[in-house]
Protein backbone atom coordinates (compact mmCIF):
# COMPACT_ATOMS: atom_id res chain seq x y z
CA UNK A 1 0.00 0.00 0.00
CA UNK A 2 2.55 2.40 1.22
CA UNK A 3 4.94 1.70 -2.19
CA UNK A 4 1.82 2.18 -4.49
CA UNK A 5 1.38 5.76 -2.83
CA UNK A 6 4.87 6.40 -3.09
CA UNK A 7 4.01 5.99 -7.29
CA UNK A 8 1.63 8.27 -6.91
CA UNK A 9 -1.64 6.63 -6.05
CA UNK A 10 -3.29 7.00 -2.79
CA UNK A 11 -6.39 4.39 -2.68
CA UNK A 12 -7.07 5.88 0.65
CA UNK A 13 -8.31 9.17 -0.94
CA UNK A 14 -10.03 7.16 -3.36
CA UNK A 15 -12.46 5.56 -0.12
CA UNK A 16 -12.71 8.90 1.36
CA UNK A 17 -14.08 10.22 -2.00
CA UNK A 18 -17.07 6.99 -2.11
CA UNK A 19 -17.78 8.10 1.27
CA UNK A 20 -17.90 11.88 0.49
CA UNK A 21 -19.88 11.05 -2.67
CA UNK A 22 -22.70 8.46 -1.12
CA UNK A 23 -25.72 10.54 -0.44
CA UNK A 24 -25.18 12.91 -3.70
CA UNK A 25 -25.41 9.31 -5.57
CA UNK A 26 -27.93 7.84 -3.19
CA UNK A 27 -30.23 11.29 -4.27
CA UNK A 28 -30.52 10.14 -7.66
CA UNK A 29 -32.37 6.85 -7.04
CA UNK A 30 -35.64 5.97 -9.06
CA UNK A 31 -37.85 3.52 -9.59
CA UNK A 32 -35.70 0.01 -11.18
CA UNK A 33 -32.95 0.72 -9.85
CA UNK A 34 -30.77 -2.43 -7.79
CA UNK A 35 -27.93 -2.69 -5.57
CA UNK A 36 -25.97 0.84 -4.28
CA UNK A 37 -22.84 2.34 -4.96
CA UNK A 38 -19.59 0.22 -4.41
CA UNK A 39 -20.86 -3.09 -6.47
CA UNK A 40 -18.85 -3.98 -9.38
CA UNK A 41 -21.99 -3.21 -11.64
CA UNK A 42 -24.38 -1.22 -12.00
CA UNK A 43 -28.19 -2.96 -12.31
CA UNK A 44 -31.57 -1.28 -13.35
CA UNK A 45 -34.97 -3.64 -13.82
CA UNK A 46 -36.85 -2.99 -16.93
CA UNK A 47 -39.52 -5.20 -15.58
CA UNK A 48 -40.47 -1.99 -13.43
CA UNK A 49 -41.24 0.29 -16.62
CA UNK A 50 -43.67 -2.05 -17.62
CA UNK A 51 -42.87 -1.26 -21.08
CA UNK A 52 -44.24 -3.86 -24.14
CA UNK A 53 -41.09 -3.67 -26.51
CA UNK A 54 -38.53 -1.65 -24.46
CA UNK A 55 -35.70 -0.65 -26.73
CA UNK A 56 -32.32 0.62 -24.94
CA UNK A 57 -30.64 3.90 -26.29
CA UNK A 58 -27.23 4.66 -24.98
CA UNK A 59 -25.03 7.49 -25.30
CA UNK A 60 -21.23 8.91 -23.93
CA UNK A 61 -19.90 12.17 -24.13
CA UNK A 62 -17.25 14.45 -22.53
CA UNK A 63 -17.11 17.99 -22.04
CA UNK A 64 -14.01 18.62 -23.82
CA UNK A 65 -11.59 21.71 -22.79
CA UNK A 66 -14.22 23.50 -21.20
CA UNK A 67 -12.71 21.42 -18.42
CA UNK A 68 -9.87 23.42 -18.47
CA UNK A 69 -12.05 26.73 -17.95
CA UNK A 70 -13.10 24.82 -14.40
CA UNK A 71 -9.55 23.94 -13.53
CA UNK A 72 -8.38 27.55 -14.35
CA UNK A 73 -11.32 28.76 -11.91
CA UNK A 74 -10.77 26.11 -9.12
CA UNK A 75 -14.83 25.32 -9.78
CA UNK A 76 -15.75 22.32 -10.23
CA UNK A 77 -19.62 21.48 -9.08
CA UNK A 78 -20.99 22.37 -12.21
CA UNK A 79 -18.87 20.65 -14.71
CA UNK A 80 -20.60 17.36 -13.77
CA UNK A 81 -23.69 19.03 -15.12
CA UNK A 82 -22.31 19.51 -18.47
CA UNK A 83 -21.38 15.70 -19.06
CA UNK A 84 -24.97 14.58 -18.34
CA UNK A 85 -26.67 17.46 -20.24
CA UNK A 86 -24.58 15.76 -23.00
CA UNK A 87 -25.83 12.73 -22.64
CA UNK A 88 -28.96 12.57 -21.71
CA UNK A 89 -30.38 15.42 -24.29
CA UNK A 90 -28.77 13.12 -26.95
CA UNK A 91 -30.29 9.98 -26.19
CA UNK A 92 -33.40 12.14 -25.87
CA UNK A 93 -33.52 13.32 -29.58
CA UNK A 94 -34.33 9.44 -30.00
CA UNK A 95 -37.33 9.52 -28.22
CA UNK A 96 -36.08 7.28 -24.93
CA UNK A 97 -36.08 8.49 -20.98
CA UNK A 98 -32.94 8.29 -19.43
CA UNK A 99 -32.47 5.41 -16.41
CA UNK A 100 -28.94 5.33 -15.46
CA UNK A 101 -25.75 7.21 -15.89
CA UNK A 102 -21.96 6.43 -15.22
CA UNK A 103 -19.45 8.97 -14.94
CA UNK A 104 -15.60 8.23 -15.53
CA UNK A 105 -13.27 10.55 -13.90
CA UNK A 106 -9.46 10.73 -14.81
CA UNK A 107 -7.34 12.85 -12.87
CA UNK A 108 -3.46 13.05 -11.76
CA UNK A 109 -4.30 13.17 -7.99
CA UNK A 110 -7.39 11.85 -6.10
CA UNK A 111 -8.13 14.98 -4.32
CA UNK A 112 -11.26 13.82 -2.72
CA UNK A 113 -12.87 17.38 -1.83
CA UNK A 114 -12.76 18.37 -5.65
CA UNK A 115 -13.93 14.59 -6.82
CA UNK A 116 -16.55 15.03 -4.50
CA UNK A 117 -17.51 18.21 -6.31
CA UNK A 118 -17.43 16.74 -9.31
CA UNK A 119 -19.80 14.27 -8.85
CA UNK A 120 -22.19 16.19 -6.82
CA UNK A 121 -22.51 18.77 -10.12
CA UNK A 122 -23.36 14.94 -12.14
CA UNK A 123 -25.66 13.80 -9.31
CA UNK A 124 -27.48 17.27 -9.64
CA UNK A 125 -27.92 16.88 -13.47
CA UNK A 126 -29.04 13.34 -13.08
CA UNK A 127 -31.57 14.50 -11.03
CA UNK A 128 -32.46 17.16 -13.66
CA UNK A 129 -32.58 14.68 -15.79
CA UNK A 130 -34.52 11.75 -13.57
CA UNK A 131 -32.07 9.15 -14.07
CA UNK A 132 -30.40 7.44 -11.67
CA UNK A 133 -26.15 7.83 -10.95
CA UNK A 134 -25.98 3.74 -10.35
CA UNK A 135 -21.65 3.63 -10.51
CA UNK A 136 -18.99 5.18 -11.97
CA UNK A 137 -15.10 5.16 -11.86
CA UNK A 138 -11.95 7.52 -10.60
CA UNK A 139 -8.61 6.31 -12.26
CA UNK A 140 -6.02 8.48 -10.55
CA UNK A 141 -2.85 8.58 -12.95
CA UNK A 142 -0.15 10.41 -11.70
CA UNK A 143 2.43 10.14 -15.40
CA UNK A 144 -1.33 10.23 -17.25
CA UNK A 145 -2.17 13.81 -16.06
CA UNK A 146 -0.39 16.63 -14.11
CA UNK A 147 -1.64 17.02 -10.43
CA UNK A 148 -4.25 19.37 -11.02
CA UNK A 149 -6.02 17.97 -14.12
CA UNK A 150 -8.62 15.89 -14.67
CA UNK A 151 -10.85 14.44 -17.45
CA UNK A 152 -14.70 13.64 -17.54
CA UNK A 153 -16.66 11.39 -19.28
CA UNK A 154 -20.37 9.78 -18.79
CA UNK A 155 -22.20 7.31 -20.28
CA UNK A 156 -26.17 7.25 -19.86
CA UNK A 157 -28.57 4.41 -20.80
CA UNK A 158 -32.19 5.57 -22.00
CA UNK A 159 -35.42 3.71 -23.11
CA UNK A 160 -38.22 3.84 -25.14
CA UNK A 161 -40.76 1.82 -26.68
CA UNK A 162 -40.14 0.70 -29.99
CA UNK A 163 -42.95 2.16 -31.79
CA UNK A 164 -42.36 6.07 -30.20
CA UNK A 165 -38.39 5.62 -31.38
CA UNK A 166 -37.68 9.06 -33.07
CA UNK A 167 -35.91 8.56 -36.41
CA UNK A 168 -35.09 10.60 -39.43
CA UNK A 169 -38.11 9.16 -41.24
CA UNK A 170 -40.86 10.86 -39.22
CA UNK A 171 -40.59 14.70 -39.65
CA UNK A 172 -42.04 15.76 -42.86
CA UNK A 173 -42.57 18.83 -45.25
CA UNK A 174 -44.34 21.69 -43.30
CA UNK A 175 -43.11 20.56 -40.06
CA UNK A 176 -42.88 23.71 -37.94
CA UNK A 177 -38.96 23.75 -36.25
CA UNK A 178 -39.57 24.88 -32.43
CA UNK A 179 -36.41 25.93 -30.94
CA UNK A 180 -35.91 25.51 -27.35
CA UNK A 181 -33.17 28.44 -25.63
CA UNK A 182 -29.83 27.20 -24.73
CA UNK A 183 -28.28 28.22 -21.43
CA UNK A 184 -24.75 29.94 -22.89
CA UNK A 185 -22.05 28.11 -24.78
CA UNK A 186 -22.99 24.66 -23.85
CA UNK A 187 -19.98 22.08 -23.64
CA UNK A 188 -19.22 23.22 -27.68
CA UNK A 189 -16.37 25.15 -29.36
CA UNK A 190 -14.68 25.84 -26.16
CA UNK A 191 -11.10 25.28 -28.41
CA UNK A 192 -12.16 28.65 -31.00
CA UNK A 193 -13.41 30.06 -27.54
CA UNK A 194 -10.08 30.24 -25.71
CA UNK A 195 -8.03 30.55 -28.83
CA UNK A 196 -9.68 33.82 -29.15
CA UNK A 197 -9.91 34.65 -25.50
CA UNK A 198 -6.78 33.36 -24.27
CA UNK A 199 -4.65 33.32 -27.00
CA UNK A 200 -5.24 36.05 -29.70
CA UNK A 201 -6.10 37.99 -26.74
CA UNK A 202 -5.26 38.84 -23.39
CA UNK A 203 -8.33 38.13 -21.52
CA UNK A 204 -8.79 37.48 -17.91
CA UNK A 205 -11.66 35.02 -16.40
CA UNK A 206 -12.26 37.73 -13.87
CA UNK A 207 -12.99 40.19 -16.59
CA UNK A 208 -16.04 41.80 -16.87
CA UNK A 209 -16.68 43.16 -20.27
CA UNK A 210 -19.78 45.11 -20.67
CA UNK A 211 -21.07 43.05 -23.35
CA UNK A 212 -21.70 40.20 -20.71
CA UNK A 213 -23.83 42.09 -18.63
CA UNK A 214 -21.82 42.30 -14.89
CA UNK A 215 -20.69 38.97 -15.28
CA UNK A 216 -17.38 37.73 -15.30
CA UNK A 217 -15.64 35.65 -18.68
CA UNK A 218 -15.26 32.59 -16.03
CA UNK A 219 -18.82 32.89 -14.67
CA UNK A 220 -20.25 32.93 -18.55
CA UNK A 221 -18.15 30.27 -20.04
CA UNK A 222 -18.49 27.97 -16.82
CA UNK A 223 -22.59 28.15 -17.22
CA UNK A 224 -23.82 24.78 -17.18
CA UNK A 225 -25.46 23.18 -20.40
CA UNK A 226 -29.09 23.48 -20.32
CA UNK A 227 -30.78 19.75 -19.47
CA UNK A 228 -34.02 19.30 -21.54
CA UNK A 229 -35.80 16.13 -20.51
CA UNK A 230 -38.42 17.73 -17.73
CA UNK A 231 -40.01 19.83 -20.57
CA UNK A 232 -39.80 17.86 -23.70
CA UNK A 233 -40.08 14.15 -22.53
CA UNK A 234 -44.18 14.76 -21.83
CA UNK A 235 -44.25 15.86 -25.76
CA UNK A 236 -42.67 12.78 -27.03
CA UNK A 237 -44.89 10.64 -24.69
CA UNK A 238 -47.90 12.24 -26.28
CA UNK A 239 -46.46 12.05 -29.78
CA UNK A 240 -46.35 15.45 -30.24
CA UNK A 241 -42.99 16.16 -31.74
CA UNK A 242 -42.00 14.32 -34.94
CA UNK A 243 -38.14 14.82 -34.36
CA UNK A 244 -35.50 16.27 -32.41
CA UNK A 245 -32.00 17.80 -32.94
CA UNK A 246 -29.91 18.50 -29.54
CA UNK A 247 -27.54 21.18 -30.89
CA UNK A 248 -24.11 20.28 -30.09
CA UNK A 249 -20.52 20.65 -32.01
CA UNK A 250 -21.26 22.03 -35.70
CA UNK A 251 -23.85 24.26 -34.22
CA UNK A 252 -27.58 24.15 -36.26
CA UNK A 253 -26.20 23.41 -39.61
CA UNK A 254 -24.76 20.17 -39.20
CA UNK A 255 -27.00 18.88 -36.46
CA UNK A 256 -30.56 20.25 -37.75
CA UNK A 257 -30.41 17.96 -40.79
CA UNK A 258 -29.33 15.12 -38.66
CA UNK A 259 -33.21 14.72 -37.39
CA UNK A 260 -35.21 14.35 -41.18
CA UNK A 261 -34.24 12.02 -44.20
CA UNK A 262 -33.05 13.06 -47.69
CA UNK A 263 -35.58 15.23 -49.79
CA UNK A 264 -36.47 17.60 -47.10
CA UNK A 265 -34.64 21.15 -46.16
CA UNK A 266 -34.71 22.88 -43.07
CA UNK A 267 -35.49 26.78 -43.51
CA UNK A 268 -34.31 28.50 -40.35
CA UNK A 269 -34.63 32.10 -40.05
CA UNK A 270 -31.84 33.80 -37.43
CA UNK A 271 -34.37 36.67 -36.44
CA UNK A 272 -36.87 34.57 -35.12
CA UNK A 273 -35.19 34.04 -31.43
CA UNK A 274 -32.71 36.65 -29.22
CA UNK A 275 -28.95 36.22 -29.30
CA UNK A 276 -27.53 35.56 -26.02
CA UNK A 277 -24.90 38.25 -24.84
CA UNK A 278 -22.01 35.41 -25.14
CA UNK A 279 -21.96 35.08 -28.73
CA UNK A 280 -22.19 38.78 -29.56
CA UNK A 281 -18.93 39.39 -27.46
CA UNK A 282 -17.25 36.31 -29.03
CA UNK A 283 -18.10 37.27 -32.72
CA UNK A 284 -16.88 41.14 -31.87
CA UNK A 285 -13.84 39.92 -29.93
CA UNK A 286 -12.60 37.32 -32.55
CA UNK A 287 -13.88 38.93 -35.71
CA UNK A 288 -15.87 36.02 -36.18
CA UNK A 289 -18.03 35.61 -39.85
CA UNK A 290 -21.55 34.62 -39.18
CA UNK A 291 -20.82 31.56 -40.91
CA UNK A 292 -18.00 30.96 -38.25
CA UNK A 293 -20.25 31.05 -35.38
CA UNK A 294 -22.83 29.01 -37.05
CA UNK A 295 -21.02 25.91 -37.64
CA UNK A 296 -19.10 25.89 -34.50
CA UNK A 297 -21.72 27.38 -31.66
CA UNK A 298 -25.46 26.51 -30.89
CA UNK A 299 -26.22 30.38 -31.11
CA UNK A 300 -28.60 30.25 -28.79
CA UNK A 301 -30.82 27.42 -29.51
CA UNK A 302 -29.86 24.14 -27.63
CA UNK A 303 -32.66 21.96 -29.12
CA UNK A 304 -34.79 21.83 -32.02
CA UNK A 305 -38.31 19.80 -32.66
CA UNK A 306 -39.65 19.28 -35.61
CA UNK A 307 -43.40 19.50 -34.64
CA UNK A 308 -46.69 19.08 -37.35
CA UNK A 309 -48.35 22.98 -37.87
CA UNK A 310 -51.66 21.68 -36.12
CA UNK A 311 -50.00 20.54 -32.86
CA UNK A 312 -47.85 23.64 -32.79
CA UNK A 313 -49.96 25.85 -30.35
CA UNK A 314 -50.31 22.84 -27.77
CA UNK A 315 -46.34 21.77 -27.47
CA UNK A 316 -46.15 25.45 -26.85
CA UNK A 317 -48.67 26.09 -24.80
CA UNK A 318 -47.04 22.43 -23.03
CA UNK A 319 -43.31 23.44 -22.85
CA UNK A 320 -44.64 27.03 -21.54
CA UNK A 321 -46.20 25.43 -18.59
CA UNK A 322 -43.13 24.02 -18.04
CA UNK A 323 -41.33 26.38 -17.70
CA UNK A 324 -39.60 26.08 -21.15
CA UNK A 325 -39.62 29.55 -23.37
CA UNK A 326 -39.55 28.74 -26.83
CA UNK A 327 -39.52 29.90 -30.56
CA UNK A 328 -41.00 29.12 -34.09
CA UNK A 329 -37.81 29.39 -35.70
CA UNK A 330 -38.13 27.49 -39.15
CA UNK A 331 -39.89 24.64 -41.09
CA UNK A 332 -38.96 22.07 -43.30
CA UNK A 333 -39.94 21.78 -46.84
CA UNK A 334 -39.51 19.27 -49.86
CA UNK A 335 -36.42 19.40 -51.59
CA UNK A 336 -34.07 18.29 -54.73
CA UNK A 337 -31.59 15.30 -53.41
CA UNK A 338 -28.80 17.91 -54.50
CA UNK A 339 -29.95 20.67 -52.86
CA UNK A 340 -28.78 21.89 -49.56
CA UNK A 341 -30.17 20.31 -46.35
CA UNK A 342 -30.56 23.24 -44.52
CA UNK A 343 -30.90 27.21 -45.18
CA UNK A 344 -29.71 30.05 -42.68
CA UNK A 345 -32.00 33.32 -43.17
CA UNK A 346 -31.04 36.25 -41.42
CA UNK A 347 -34.27 38.06 -41.68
Amino acid sequence: MNRYREAGVDVNAGYEMVTRIKAAVNSTARPGVLGEIGSFGGMFDLGELNLVHPVLVSGTDGVGTKLLIAQAMDKHDTIGIDVVAMCVNDVLAQGAEPLTFLDYIATGHNDPAKMAAIVSGVANGCRDAGAALIGGETAEMPDMYSRDEYDLAGTVTGVVEKDELLTANIPQANDILIGLPASGLHSNGFSLVRQILFKDHDVKLTDTPSQLNGQTVGEVLLTPTRIYVKAVLPLIRQKLVHGISHITGGGLIENVPRMFADGLQAVINLSHWPSLPVFEYLQEVGSLSKEDCLQTFNMGVGMVLAVAPARVALVQKMLTEAGMPSYQIGYLKHCLPTADKIVIKRG
